[in-house]
């Protein structure tokens, strides 16, 4: 595994050396553009608007367009932009994870101690552990600042970058100002309580696969042989009517999928 950043975790007036790994990979098959008529590989140019000529990679720079001109940065402007962030992950206060909605999570990474660093990474890991909360700290990645999390998963520490708050959309416009007067009733109610506890069980990710690209590769691997792929055939559901009631007595007494 090959390490994305080197810098420090700041934890007060501690600092511990750490290199960071991706924790995450992509699960999707890698599909190819390819040219119908000859089935040759499709590929993308970095082309000049004005020339129509490709440009070489060590010749693009990124500008910002300021009354109707560019404005061109260099990587030292990234840096000079935040230089106390480009090699430290400081951690500027400590929250409860619970209290961190789903929606800000991005991606995560883990953070491996340097040699020097090693001792001052278990007490935090223990610490966090122990307090059962998270650092909340912002670092620099690609040029990039990034607001992150910092939260034990297992015996290594792991940091999630997240969202800022400006980058959520409100959803008030979704919500018709009538549809936040509806009431529910408390039969429908406890049905609803008594649906979620029968379908409740420990969190297990290891339970759900990805179906569809298992199903994709089945019949990939099929076709490479000359074969024509089996498909699953839907099986027709039958309406359970416009009664909210009804809908939710039929979901309990049918069986529960997995059980």
């Amino acid at each position: 595994m090959r390490s994305i950043w080197k810098g420090s975790i700041g934890f007060g007036l501690v600092n511990i050396p750490v290199k960071l790994f991706s924790a995450v990979q992509s699960s999707g098959l890698n599909l190819d553009m390819l040219d119908s008529r000859d089935h040759s590989r499709i590929k993308y140019q970095r082309v000049n608007e004005k020339t129509k000529k490709e440009v070489p990679y060590d010749k693009i720079v990124k500008g910002y367009m300021m009354d109707e001109q560019y404005i061109i940065l260099e990587d030292k402007d990234f840096e000079d932009a935040s230089p106390e962030k480009t090699k430290i992950i400081e951690i500027e206060n400590f929250v409860e994870a619970d209290e961190i909605n789903p929606m800000y999570y991005e991606t995560s990474y883990y953070a491996q101690p340097e040699t020097q660093g090693r001792k001052a990474y278990t007490l935090l890991l223990k610490s966090l552990q122990k307090s059962k909360k998270a650092g909340l700290a912002r670092f620099v990645l690609r040029s990039t600042e990034n607001l992150c999390v910092i939260h034990p998963v297992d015996q290594i520490i792991v940091i999630t970058k997240i969202r800022f708050a400006e980058e959520i959309r409100s959803s008030d416009e979704l919500i018709p100002a009538e549809g936040k007067e509806l009431t529910i009733g408390k039969k429908e109610l406890d049905m609803g309580l008594a649906l979620i506890n029968q379908y409740s069980s420990k969190f297990d990710i290891t339970k759900f696969k990805d179906d569809y690209h298992n199903e994709l590769l089945r019949i990939i691997k099929a076709k490479s042989k000359g074969k024509r792929p089996t498909i699953k055939k839907l099986k027709p559901q039958k309406a359970a009517g416009d009664d909210l009631y009804d809908q939710l007595m039929q979901s309990l007494s049918g069986s529960r999928k997995g059980a």
